[in-house]
């Protein structure tokens, strides 16, 4: 971001340090604050003396810059909770009111923006965490990445958006990131273009595919189509009702052909205008290290001979506070080497040599061991203000139980756990998914879970898991354990057994269904 910018947001930044002065005062209320403290991303907790703070990183990417901050931020101010998000960011938690500005200032010189972090603002834009290296792929989707972020950051204080805008870019072979249902999603192509889906979404309610608005997007014209967007959604956005003030209900008013047709007359009209031309990146300067061999299943091949990415899961994505600190130093001298935040809350490590890549693994040897461990879990109703249940300690409980019962991996497939209906683990896009809630019993109020299955974000078969059961919490991990034994029983995985025998599958289900 240039100086101007910059120079504003530092200004605001003291602006804000009234705001939540007053609120940690008691001289603002959580509703009046939240309208205020979301643009600067960061939120009050549970607890309204502590404070989360969301560090944007654009495409996931955490820099070794970025990651000597986050190191020495974390030592300094003494976090003791860290948390990698599904929107590739990392939020710092139990902050008091007077480190979250301090935090937000520190983080410029590296170029990390808390600005727009949360409200009614464009959020951080995210892309395929392994792109420029995968196998497969189109073509490296990040400096697109890097263009929109500096651009949707350059003019978040000047546009009024009924909500938030999410923008994702997949490149070809990966679409963790949701392009097929986000507001706006890029699918890179062999043939160097963009296919462009917009006005998707997850949801408790209307959750939504992306309407195909355009199948050859030059590069050059993405922030044409960006700030087309925009306009649209500010035309035909709902102002009146924050539940329907997304994209996605633009296909109800509108009509996908509809929502089509006026978007791309913004985007036309703004083409006439010019100016938001992107210029092709340089390719990348190309690495040489020694060549070596790695086999292990948290090492993955680039495409680049000879180096590899190793992936690294903590336990429901909540960041060990040392580690920063172990990985910096171990990655500081190795060139080229760059951290990415995947949207499964894993982080990978890419351009390693075998070698390089040897100590990664030694070093990350507390994460995740099978495809269940990598689950998926927002903060969780103990922390989070708008949670109903806390969705870390019910993953924790369900890992827990699985280890126990010795399941092997593959018997489960990573579940998606939200603690209320706000979808912030992707719930319904999972091959199980939880959404947390209450079910009466007895008539008293019981901690349980909406169950969904047969979600998948795979290129080209994106859809939404289905609802298949209410499970009450204490139940949770004893269904997960005998769906895996069953699994297990079979020789099968889980993929293959869930296809399979999708009549054992429910009825193992529904003895646990509150609701039968």
């Amino acid at each position: 971001m240039d100086k101007q910018w910059t120079s504003e947001f530092r200004k605001q930044i003291e602006g804000f340090k009234d705001t939540i002065s007053a609120y940690d005062r008691g001289e603002l209320d959580r509703k009046a604050y939240k309208g205020v403290s979301g643009g600067f991303g960061t939120y009050s907790q549970r607890d309204p003396s502590k404070h989360m703070l969301r560090l944007r990183l654009a495409g996931g990417r955490l820099t070794l810059k970025r990651l000597k901050f986050l190191a020495e931020s974390v030592e300094r101010e003494q976090v003791g909770r860290l948390k990698l998000t599904t929107c590739e960011t990392i939020q710092l938690h139990d902050l008091s009111a007077q480190q979250v500005p301090a935090l937000m200032e520190a983080a410029i010189g590296c170029g990390i923006y808390s600005k727009g972090g949360g409200g009614d603002h464009p959020r951080n834009v995210m892309c395929s965490p392994l792109s420029g290296v995968q196998p497969g792929e189109a073509f490296d989707v990040i400096p697109w990445v890097e263009a929109a972020s500096q651009y949707l950051l350059s003019i978040c204080g000047s546009i009024h958006m009924p909500r938030k805008l999410k923008v994702a870019f997949s490149n070809g072979v990966d679409d963790c990131v949701h392009s097929a249902f986000r507001d706006m999603g890029f699918m890179a192509q062999e043939d160097g273009t963009f296919a462009l889906r917009i006005a998707g979404g997850l949801g408790m309610l209307q959750p939504t595919m992306g309407v195909l608005v355009d199948e050859a997007v030059n590069p050059k014209d993405v922030l044409y189509y960006i700030r087309a967007m925009i306009d649209t959604f500010c035309q035909h956005g709902n102002y009146e009702n924050r539940v329907k003030a997304r994209t996605r209900f633009m296909q109800e008013t509108l009509g996908p052909n509809g929502l089509k047709e006026a978007f791309l007359a913004n985007v036309a009209a703004l083409k006439a205008e010019g100016g938001l031309d992107i210029t092709h990146p340089e390719a990348p300067a190309g690495l040489s290290k020694d060549s070596g061999a790695v086999d292990h299943p948290r090492a993955v091949p680039q495409k680049q001979s000879g180096l590899y990415a190793v992936k690294y899961h903590p336990i429901g994505g909540l960041l060990p506070p040392e580690k920063p600190r172990q990985l910096y130093e171990l990655l500081k001298d190795m060139e080229g080497v760059e951290l990415r935040v995947a949207p499964n809350e894993t982080l990978y490590v890419i351009n390693l040599s075998a070698a390089e890549a040897e100590q990664v693994l030694e070093a990350t040897a507390d994460g995740a061991q099978s495809e269940f461990e990598y689950s998926v879990a927002c903060i969780g109703a103990a922390v989070c203000q708008q949670g109903i249940r806390d969705s870390q300690s019910v993953l924790q409980a369900a890992v827990d139980a699985v280890r126990q019962a010795g399941l092997p991996d593959g018997a489960l497939p990573r579940v998606c756990i939200s603690g209320c209906p706000s979808s912030c683990s992707a719930h319904q896009a999972g091959a199980i998914g939880f959404q947390g809630g209450v079910k009466p019993v007895d008539g008293k109020p019981q901690p349980a879970f909406r169950m969904f299955l047969g979600g998948s974000d795979r290129v080209g078969q994106a859809q939404f898991g289905q609802p298949a059961a209410t499970i009450l919490e204490r139940d949770l991990p004893t269904l997960l354990v005998e769906l895996g034994r069953a699994a297990t029983g079979a020789g099968q995985t889980w993929q293959e057994w869930s296809h399979r025998h999708a009549g054992e599958r429910d009825a193992i289900i529904a003895k646990y269904d509150s609701l039968s």
